[in-house]
C-alpha cells in the first residue's frame, strides 16, 4: 500500500523564518483577514504576536488602508480590556502588526469546558464592554465580536482581540 500523496502546503500555511527583522517562533492563528505568528521582537528580547494580511487582500488598496487607519487607531487606545498594538510596519511591501502576546484561553474554549457560572459570565460581559465603550470613543467598530476573538488570562482579565485587523 502506497502512503497517499498530500499536496503541497499553501504558501501562508508554510512558516516564515522572520517577518521584516521578527523572528517567527512559531503559528498563533489565522482568520478572516490573515495569519498571527509568534515571534520576538529583536529590540526588545520580548515575545510578540505578528500579524500579516492575507495575501489575497494586499492587492485590495481599500483592504490595506483599512489595515494600516484601524491599526493607528488602536494603537492609540491605552486600556486593559483591548490588546496592545506595539507596531504597524512594512516587509516586503506589505503591512504588518506587532501586538502584546495573551496567554489563555479564548471565550469560546472557556465555554467548550463548560457552564462558566453567572458572577464570572458578567464579569466577562463587563469586560467586553468596558473595550467596546473605549473603542468606539475613538471611532472603532469591532464587526466581528465572537467568543474566539475575546481572551481570558489566568488572572481572570478579559481581552478582546482583532478589530477586523
Amino acid at each position: 500500500m502506497e502512503p497517499e500523496e498530500l499536496p503541497p502546503p499553501a504558501p501562508e500555511d508554510l512558516l516564515p523564518e522572520c517577518v521584516g527583522s521578527y523572528p517567527v517562533l512559531g503559528h498563533l492563528g489565522r482568520g478572516g483577514m490573515g495569519i498571527v505568528y509568534l515571534g520576538r521582537d529583536p529590540r526588545l528580547g520580548r515575545e510578540v504576536a505578528i500579524k500579516l494580511l492575507s495575501t489575497r487582500l494586499l492587492r485590495d488598496s481599500a483592504a490595506l488602508a483599512r489595515f494600516e487607519r484601524e491599526a493607528r487607531l488602536l494603537a492609540s487606545i491605552s486600556h486593559p480590556n483591548v490588546a496592545v498594538v506595539h507596531s504597524l510596519e512594512h516587509a516586503e511591501d506589505a503591512p504588518f502588526l506587532t501586538m502584546e502576546v495573551i496567554e489563555g484561553a479564548t471565550l469560546a474554549e472557556r465555554i467548550a469546558d463548560g457552564p462558566l457560572g453567572l458572577e464570572t459570565s458578567l464579569d466577562m460581559a463587563r469586560q467586553i464592554a468596558a473595550a467596546l465603550e473605549a473603542t468606539h470613543a475613538r471611532g472603532i467598530l469591532h464587526g466581528d465580536l465572537k467568543p474566539s476573538n475575546v481572551k481570558i488570562t489566568a488572572a481572570g482579565q478579559v481581552k478582546v482581540l482583532d478589530f477586523g485587523l
